[in-house]
């Protein structure tokens, strides 16, 4: 049974750095790319960052771009999401999901061609 579970979620001020991390179950990283996605109150779903199958691919939404890395582990399979310089703009649940093989970083983090969710972890920024 395909799993994804999040942790290192929490509370941080604005200017410091949280790691996210996916744990995987059920199936390899090398056969599926990953994304992070999050979600405010109030707010629609927004794709963060993915990486491809092969992590040679990755994609970071504009509002992220230099201060957010994505990186996977395959060994452990375990994607993270090293998020620096936090914003209370970043506050949110933070989701991790896996996507098919074939299925490209723009289509992910973008169209939100998903096809499995993580639990989500709370991500909060403020002072």
């Amino acid at each position: 049974q395909l799993q994804l579970m999040e942790s290192g979620g929490g509370l941080v001020q604005p200017g410091g750095s949280l790691r996210l991390s996916c744990a995987t179950s059920g199936f390899t990283l090398d056969y599926n790319a990953i994304g992070w996605f999050r979600q405010a109150p109030g707010k629609a779903r927004e794709g963060v960052s993915c990486i491809s199958a092969s992590g040679g691919s990755t994609n970071y939404a504009d509002s992220v771009k230099g201060r957010f890395t994505i990186s996977r582990d395959a060994a452990k399979n375990t994607v993270y999401l090293q998020m620096d310089s936090l914003k209370p703009e970043d506050t949110g649940s933070y989701y991790c999901a896996a996507a098919h093989l074939y299925t490209t970083v723009q289509a992910m983090c973008v169209s939100h061609e998903v096809d499995y969710w993580g639990q989500g972890t709370q991500v909060t920024v403020s002072s």
